[in-house]
């Protein structure tokens, strides 16, 4: 039997923290693996979220970690890129509503980039802020077994 565990590396792009305001994730390399799955943890939303007061959430990729650019839906797998890189939107509604309970949403990335992170922008005024943390699972490693601890980048 194949084990997951030694299949994937977690990293961090989005520290978790409770936000307020638009951030650049980290970038991940996907050096020696071909896919990578972003995942966003949201805690309790700390304010109302809605049609004027949202995050959203992109995913952007990288050949040198320095320039990224915004993914299209041909980068993607099990999810849907609009305009901007964006494949979610945090505003109170189906699809996008954390309420009290929290949620997470995940996008696989299958383009050809070395660097891939997410960006939070948001809209609106946060004063109390909502609990927000994005990570990068890469997985499909050319040579395995990883060693699976979590990584800042």
């Amino acid at each position: 039997m194949q084990d997951l565990t030694h299949n994937i590396v977690v990293s961090n792009s989005i520290i978790n923290a409770v936000k307020t305001a638009a951030a650049d994730g980290t970038g991940v390399d996907l050096k020696g693996f071909e896919e990578a799955t972003a995942i966003v943890d949201v805690g309790a939303e700390g304010d109302t979220l809605s049609g004027s007061v949202y995050f959203e959430i992109s995913l952007e990729h990288s050949d040198d970690d320095s320039t990224y650019t915004d993914c299209v839906q041909a980068d993607v797998i099990n999810g849907t890129i609009a305009a901007g890189g964006i494949w979610l939107k945090l505003d109170g509604t189906t699809g996008g509503d954390p309420d009290t309970a929290g949620g997470n949403w995940q996008i696989g990335y299958v383009g050809g980039k070395r660097y891939v992170r997410l960006v939070l922008a948001k809209t609106g005024t946060h004063s109390t802020g909502t609990p927000i943390a994005g990570v990068i699972v890469k997985s499909r490693p050319r040579n395995a077994p990883t060693t699976n601890v979590v990584h800042n980048a």
